[in-house]
Formats: structure tokens, sequence, C-alpha cells
């Protein structure tokens, strides 16, 4: 039996004109399509500050700047089948280098595997057209 664990995350809010900076994820045993914003597990010793700016850094080679706390969201889910638990942190960030607000799509570099980040517009996960997680996102953010 696979050991479950509570899993604490960090993720970055970036926001440009109306749109949300995210990554696209598929549940394989649901067939939903689901969008998260970037970020990744906080490492041992490693502050939720950290985490975002060390995971976008990573990710899309993104430097950050006004930097905010927005809260913390306790997931529960189930994904590809597997029940999940994250502990999550959620910040609000701007990119340094603007170009990169007009880039899309935006590789990521995700443990090795390239997926890619889009700007979508805020008001498709407000209107239900797409699926922003976790669920409490938008109420976090004022949305």
């Amino acid at each position: 039996m696979r050991e479950r664990h509570i899993r604490p995350i960090a993720i970055c809010i970036v926001e440009d004109r109306g749109r949300l900076l995210v990554f696209a994820g598929h549940d394989t045993v649901t067939g939903e399509q689901f969008y998260r914003p970037l970020g990744g597990g906080i490492e041992f010793g490693e502050t939720g500050v950290q985490c975002v700016v060390r995971e976008m850094r990573e990710e899309i080679g993104a430097e950050l700047t006004q930097i905010r706390y927005l809260g913390l969201i306790e997931n529960i889910f189930t994904c590809d089948g597997v029940e999940g638990h994250e502990i999550v942190l959620v910040y609000r960030a701007d990119l340094v280098r603007l170009e990169q607000y007009r880039q899309e799509p935006i590789r990521v570099d995700e443990n090795g595997e390239t997926i890619w980040a889009w700007w979508v517009p805020l008001a498709d996960f407000r209107n239900g057209q797409k699926l922003l997680v976790p669920p409490e996102l938008l109420d976090l953010m004022g949305e």
C-alpha cells in the first residue's frame, strides 16, 4: 500500500490584464481538465516565499518582485484515482521581466518533463468554463 501523507506546497498567482498564468493538468480517470498556478513542494527548511521564488526560477526562468502572501488552502482531492491532501500556501507576485507577460505558451520544466503554461482569462474560471484548482483559489484571490 502506498504511504499517504499531507504535502505542503506553495503556489504563485501571477496576473496580467485579467489573465492568470497557469498550467493545464488532466485527470486520466475522469477525463477532466484543470488548471493550477505554478509552484511546487516546499522543501525541508524552506519557507513558502523561498519555495515560490525557487519554483518560478526552475520552472520558467522567472524572477519575482512584489511577493505577497494571500493565505492558506487545505486541499483534499482525488486525481488519477489517487487521493491527495495538500496544505497550499498561496502567494501573489509580479514578474521582473516584462516580456514574459507577452510569452505564450511558456515552456515549463517540471522535474525534467516539459509542460506548458498559458495566460488564461480569469473570466473563464469565474464562469465555470475552465476549472481552477484548488477550488477555493478564486475566493482567496477576491474574485
